[in-house]
């Protein structure tokens, strides 16, 4: 239960809403409780698959971006596009940064990168940050 947890928190981190999934793994991590590399695998897919949410949000939603629901402000968008065009699909890597990483992600949808490119460079940048965390936590 713990496990599925942490992926539910790191999901929620990983897309659309403020949530720290970090405070909550190294929390995990720190108790010597649960095996550590369960718990790394279930924030980093967690987190992933809330990036993949965001690239499709962008990808097939942005029609919807005048409703009240819609997660990001058009100018969120603006910002977020311009640093992905001025960066290049390797500003990915960087999704993992709060504030800016969500609005990243959306953009990679929004200019239609290739999903597995995406899902490759999201991928590297978050399991490296649990990584890293894991291993100051350590």
């Amino acid at each position: 239960m713990v496990y599925f947890s942490l992926f539910t928190i790191s999901f929620l981190g990983g897309s659309i809403l403020p949530v720290s999934s970090e405070l909550t793994l190294v929390g995990l991590l720190g108790t010597n409780n649960y095996n550590e590399i369960g718990l790394l695998i279930a924030a980093s897919l967690g987190n992933i698959l809330g990036a993949v949410c965001n690239w499709i949000l962008g990808f097939y939603l942005l029609k919807y971006i005048n409703k009240k629901w819609f997660p990001f402000t058009q100018d969120q968008i603006r910002k977020a596009s311009l640093w992905f065009k001025k960066f290049g699909i390797w500003s990915l890597l960087f999704a993992w940064v709060p504030i800016v990483g969500d609005p990243l992600t959306l953009a990679a949808g929004v200019l239609k990168s290739h999903f597995f490119i995406f899902l490759s460079l999201v991928s590297i940048g978050k399991i490296s940050r649990y990584f890293f965390l894991y291993y100051l936590v350590s």
